[in-house]
């Protein structure tokens, strides 16, 4: 449904439950719920049939539009590529009907022939060989024929329909490049209006009588410009990528403070190496001002799998996606908290908190991580400080998935295989992570499993980038049967509701509502104990938590960020320290990757030549391993596809899906310094 109503709900992503025999319910999974009663049970169950049936079409017709969104455009030398393809078919069919003039010739010289033959005074077995011989070559005739025929019906055919492609296909180029054209225009109409507001508002904080120039004035403005929006801010450039000649490493005052605008990179990064494990850093050297044309990038990846398209690094930030997935952990004092809880229900507040609290950090990282090489590995080792370690494999390239285990000496371990799939729509990125995480708990056996909702990026071409995260979560403890529902709401325009709401409920096995929480995930969640209200007929009645605020509990709140956060990709204090350089770690550890430490020191174009370099190495190293298997295939000789390292693919035991669980090993190696075993991937 392209036009729909307030209150409309999208059957593809509808949920359908039977309530009891008469009363069933539609649920988009956010803030429209439908509660609908049948006058009996088969008109009940009429009506939920027929509503499964519709929502299986919906579903069906939005993966029929996203495969045809996916089909790559038809570029410029097609219409020749099929005018040639034209005349190769008109050519071949020519030499078959040459092929038939020789074959009647010789079908008419080989008959006459056979009729002499049979004219003859030969021996009556002779005769009818002669005989079975001219009807085979009389078939053989009649059979080239109509190959022939075929044939040329065939071209007459792609002939008359190739025109009604070429317009078609005319037109919808023409309808593309008039889109891109309009966008094109808007974005740069969009940056000129920006740049204009924040340059008036900027001119009249001047003291009187000191206006300089136009051109320190331009500079001013663009100074300030820059002050609020570094990671969204582009500006038109006549190429893709526009860098500076100068890479000296310096921003206006409006940025950064006057003690620290003179640091440059090299002391910045002789200041981190310097620092001891146990000091952590709190700073990395601030993200430079490069211009970008954002538009001349995206407007080929629209409706493409952005995994699979090279991107510079000026959409990145300094941490790879294995970084990105161990900062979940940002929170794991929840997790310490829930393996003290003896009762399960309570236990299962604190993991939904903890579940909500790993999107905290992304509520302004508008940048992308890097792309993991395959065999790329990152680990965390805060065991003495915080009683946990974490190691990240990459292990798998196409489609991209990372395999995480972290153990905590506090009774828990978490695990988990995150494949990323993105696209882009022309005005919004959706990224959906596929897999399951795992949460066991040592003294108890809890076991607790759930996925992740998916995150949207909006505002891609024009406006300032914004995050939102949408979707429901299902943990479930296998142990006991336990329960929670997490709701993120959508933001919606026309809702009154506060923004980045998040709700859910804590349920016992028969559906008992015990805990409902409450929050938001960029800053807090809070439960609430449900108390029994007698009903009208002496029953309970429906339980509401929010009304004993004498039982509200602040289960989590969001850290503040470091000092100039927003200088600094938004990094929370955690992702300060990740790409700190550690020693010891494995030579395939992503602190170790070239091209994100250098853009982390502001080498943006040193980076992309990096980056560049390692991606071709990966290439060869694929076509290595594909040569590897096809001449095993030939010989007949085993071979051994792609393993990871220290993780091993085999099928869960609670959830029986393939997945990829930690082996061992890691941690003795890096005690032993044997990383013998480790690739070469940078």
């Amino acid at each position: 449904m392209r036009h729909t109503c307030r209150g409309t709900i999208n059957l593809a992503t509808a949920n359908i439950t039977v309530e009891d025999s008469c009363n069933f319910i539609i649920s988009n999974g956010g803030a429209q719920t439908y509660h609908l009663k049948a006058s009996s049970e088969v008109e009940r169950q009429r009506w939920v049939t027929a509503l499964e049936l519709a929502k299986a079409k919906a579903v069906k017709m939005l993966a029929e539009s996203d495969e045809s969104g996916d089909e790559e455009s038809v570029s410029q030398t097609d219409k020749t590529e099929l005018q040639n393809t034209l005349r190769t078919l008109s050519s071949k069919v020519e030499d078959l009907s040459t092929c038939n003039d020789l074959i009647a010739k010789h079908g008419t010289a080989l008959q006459r022939s056979l009729s002499e033959l049979e004219s003859l005074k030969l021996p009556a077995e002779s005769n009818e060989k002669i005989k079975q011989v001219n009807e085979r070559a009389t078939l053989f005739r009649i059979t080239s024929n109509a190959m022939i025929n075929a044939c040329r019906d065939f071209l007459m055919l792609a002939q008359t329909h190739s025109k009604k492609w070429q317009k078609s296909l005319q037109y919808e180029r023409d309808q593309r490049i008039r889109l891109e054209e309009t966008l094109e225009q808007l974005a740069k109409q969009h940056n000129h209006l920006e740049r204009a507001f924040r340059g008036a508002t900027v001119l009249p904080a001047n003291t009187p009588g000191s206006v300089g120039s136009g051109k320190d004035q331009c500079c001013s403005g663009k100074g300030d410009m820059s002050d609020e929006d570094d990671e969204n801010e582009f500006f038109d450039a006549p190429e893709i990528i526009t860098m500076p000649e100068n890479l000296g490493h310096k921003r206006t005052g409006s940025n950064i403070s006057g003690a620290s605008s003179d640091i440059s990179l090299d002391e910045q990064y002789k200041h981190q190496l310097e620092e001891t494990k146990k000091e952590k850093r709190t700073r990395i050297p601030y993200k430079p001002n490069y211009s970008l044309n954002l538009w001349s990038i995206m407007k080929n990846c629209i409706g493409k799998e952005l995994s699979k398209i090279p991107m510079p690094v000026n959409f990145n930030e300094p941490l790879s996606m294995l970084q990105r997935l161990t900062e979940d952990l940002e929170y794991h004092e929840l997790l310490d908290r829930a393996a003290k809880c003896e009762n399960s229900l309570e236990q299962l507040c604190y993991v939904a908190a903890f579940t909500v609290s790993s999107y905290s950090t992304t509520v302004f990282r508008t940048s992308k991580p890097f792309n993991p090489l395959l065999g790329e590995t990152f680990e965390l080792d805060r065991l003495e400080e915080n009683g946990y370690r974490s190691l990240c494999e990459q292990v798998s390239h196409h489609p991209p998935a990372a395999a995480h285990h972290a153990e905590s000496k506090n009774g828990w371990t978490l695990r988990q295989e995150i494949k990323i799939t993105s696209k882009f729509r022309g005005k919004y990125l959706s990224i959906m992570p596929l897999g399951t995480i795992h949460c066991i708990f040592h003294a108890t056996g809890h076991h607790y499993t759930w996925k992740k909702v998916t995150t949207t990026v909006h505002n891609i071409i024009v406006g300032k980038l914004w995050i939102d995260q949408s979707g429901e979560i299902d943990i479930v403890n296998h142990k006991t049967g336990d329960k929670c529902n997490l709701k993120f709401v959508p933001y919606s325009y026309f809702s009154r509701d506060v923004a980045r709401k998040v709700t859910g409920e804590v349920t016992d096995p028969s559906g008992k509502v015990h805990f409902t929480l409450l929050g938001t995930w960029d800053e807090k969640m809070e439960c609430f104990k449900v108390q029994p209200v007698i009903g009208e007929n002496g029953g309970d009645a429906r339980q509401r938590g929010h009304e004993a605020e004498e039982s509200r509990v602040m289960l989590w709140k969001r850290n503040p960020l470091p000092k100039n956060a927003e200088n600094m990709y938004y990094f929370s204090e955690l992702a300060l320290t990740l790409n700190a350089w550690e020693s010891g770690t494995a030579p395939t550890d992503s602190r170790l990757r070239p091209d994100q430490r250098l853009m982390e020191n502001g080498r943006w174009d040193e980076a992309n030549a990096e980056k560049q370099r390692l991606e071709e190495k990966q290439r060869l190293s694929r076509k290595k391993r594909e040569a590897e298997a096809m001449k095993a295939t030939e010989d007949g000789t085993p071979y051994d596809p792609y393993k990871a390292l220290w993780f091993e693919r085999k099928k869960d035991p609670v959830t029986k899906e393939l997945t990829h669980i930690y082996r061992g090993e890691y941690w003795d190696c890096k005690e032993k310094q044997d990383w013998s075993s480790c690739p070469d991937i940078f």
